[in-house]
């Protein structure tokens, strides 16, 4: 079995690459581990590096190096390889990915705790014909995630300080909503549309739940649908929508368990947020993946601690 160390050097305020090294090394040293760290080059990267090692069959194991976009891309490398498995070591800005472990995720900031864990498997969100871990949304929050890296780099915000400055941004100078059709199983609805965020995990935005009942393998996508808002009301939503309070709120949210969710527009396109990473289409499809994907972590960690 190999152990693949996969780094993005410019995740963080501050350069990992050589604890990480490190790290790697002492496996190899204190185990008698294979071993190998690659550094990525360019957005995308950690996607092709993943996918090129998984097409030589042989037994894989690789640590995401970086943020929540890092683990994004190495799931997406990985998923549907039976011979592959991943884990995250986070050294981003955001890592809103581990938060779901609850005080488990401390531990994953060493491979120590790592290497020799037992393989669980956890659902994913394909997002057409890409993958999401924890949140796939579209929205103003996709909006506000595609725009946060603008004030990631400031040492004055953390990470959810830099997702709120690009939440006020938007929304004192964009409109709230956009003019969609939004598909649930086959049930359309035309209408102006806030948020519709479609939830595996349960975090965003540096600590954002917006539907705290989300589990990660259970095989079912919890779907929060968000109507237009006024700005006064949106005022009084953000708060209880941060920790998972959206009930407090039917006249405009609901949340369905939707097998496939379809968002549509003919006026511009839609950004959708997987994990961080945007795309934009005029035409969406989320549904749950077809391949889990397969994880490890430190032992009797559950990706589930913090539901509720």
């Amino acid at each position: 079995m190999k152990h693949v160390f996969i780094i993005n050097p410019n995740a963080g305020k501050t350069d990992s690459t050589r604890r990480i090294y490190d790290m790697a090394e002492a496996l190899r040293k204190n185990h008698g581990l294979d071993v190998q760290c690659i550094l990525t080059r360019r957005q995308g990267h950690a996607i092709e590096l993943a996918r090129e090692l998984c097409r030589s069959g042989e037994e894989l194991r690789f640590y995401a190096c970086g943020g929540d976009g890092t683990a994004n891309e190495v799931a997406n490398g990985v998923i549907g390889f039976p011979n592959a498995a991943m884990t995250v070591i986070p050294v981003g800005t955001g890592n809103d990915f581990l938060r779901n472990f609850g005080d488990a995720a401390a531990l994953f900031s060493d491979a120590e705790n790592l290497w020799d864990s037992p393989v669980q498997e956890m659902d994913a969100i394909s997002v057409n014909g890409r993958y999401a871990l924890t949140i796939a949304c579209s929205g103003l929050d996709a909006r506000v995630a595609q725009d946060v890296h603008k004030y990631s780099e400031s040492p004055l915000l953390n990470g959810k300080g830099s997702y709120v400055a690009s939440l006020v941004v938007n929304f004192l100078f964009r409109a709230i909503a956009s003019h969609w059709t939004v598909t649930l199983d086959g049930v359309a609805a035309e209408g102006d549309y806030a948020v519709v965020a479609v939830c595996n995990g349960r975090y965003y935005g540096g600590g954002f739940m917006p539907v705290a009942e989300a589990r990660m393998d259970d095989g079912v996508l919890n779907t929060l649908v968000v109507k237009k808002i006024s700005r006064p009301a949106f005022l009084r939503f953000i708060g209880p929508y941060s920790n998972g309070e959206y009930r407090r709120f039917p006249q405009f949210a609901q949340c369905v368990n939707a097998r496939e969710i379809r968002i549509t527009s003919d006026k511009a396109d839609i950004t959708t947020c997987l994990d961080g990473e945007c795309i934009t289409s005029d035409d969406v499809t989320i549904r749950l993946a077809d391949h889990p994907l397969r994880f490890f972590g430190p032992a009797g960690c559950d990706c589930n601690a913090t539901a509720r």
